[in-house]
């Protein structure tokens, strides 16, 4: 059993657990539930901001723990003030060490698209997605049928959240309904977890043209970004390179400062 088998396994319990002590009617009680969200395609495509979703990450399963103590108010906060775009949270416990309060607060301190980095497998989940704050989800191509994103896409927009779907290979961009809003694509592998960004490059001709597209994954300087910026790519979904460090704020303005006087350089 690969490593995306075996979360979407785990994740049908929770789902499952979660739905019966929280239910949905619970969860439309939220202060955000009918709240306007922020448009996520609309802020990567700002011209006085980077494309760069920062994301927010203790864990990941190829490493563990990448920064356990890292506060969430400081860090996307200080990921906003940098420049980002958007930012990403990952509310994952047993995988990512995150949990829906993270985004939650996050939510508190900032007005910009937040996305739930999570493992969307159920409608359940989007409703969740809604009442926690979040502005848009992400969807796995590589854990859904065509049917299923189409069918969760139509959800959340019915309840004005975006998606991101997201592909590592051709083959998944087969899943790909009209409605998507932003369509990400990730350098890494997550059956084996090898990264190589020129695989945004290569697949970047076969994508559709409507949507917002980024690259995700295995970004490691200004250069990639202006290598990627200028194959097409609108934005850049940035974590792990930022939450490794002991100063991830510091590590995402220098990116970002760097990355734009390289492009307006150009």
């Amino acid at each position: 059993m690969d490593i995306l088998q075996e979360i979407r396994n785990h994740k049908l319990g929770e789902v499952t657990e979660r739905s019966a002590l929280y239910p949905v009617r619970l969860l439309q009680n939220s202060i955000y539930y009918d709240s306007q969200t922020v448009s996520l395609a609309d802020y990567i495509r700002r011209e006085d901001k980077s494309g760069v979703i920062a994301e927010f990450k203790k864990k990941s399963p190829s490493e563990g723990f990448i920064n356990q103590y890292a506060d969430v108010e400081e860090i996307s906060m200080g990921y906003m003030q940098s420049g980002a775009s958007a930012l990403s949270i990952l509310t994952d416990g047993p995988y990512f060490g995150g949990t829906s309060d993270d985004l939650s607060r996050a939510r508190t301190y900032n007005f910009c698209p937040i996305l739930r980095k999570d493992f969307i497998i159920d409608e359940y989940q989007i409703h969740e997605t809604k009442s926690i704050g979040a502005d848009a989800l992400l969807l796995i191509a590589a854990i859904l049928s065509a049917e299923e994103i189409s069918r969760f896409t139509a959800l959340a927009h019915e309840l004005g959240l975006e998606v991101l779907m997201e592909i590592h290979s051709l083959e998944e961009l087969d899943k790909y309904c009209e409605g998507i809003d932003v369509l990400g694509v990730n350098n890494r592998n997550l059956k084996d977890f090898t990264v190589d960004i020129s695989h945004s490059v290569e697949l970047m001709k076969h994508l559709p043209a409507e949507p917002v597209k980024i690259s995700e994954s295995g970004i490691r300087n200004a250069d990639d970004m202006i290598h990627l910026h200028q194959a097409g790519y609108d934005g850049f979904l940035i974590g792990t390179r930022f939450m490794r460090t002991d100063h991830p704020v510091q590590a995402c303005r220098q990116l970002i400062h760097t990355f734009e006087m390289k492009k307006n350089s150009i």
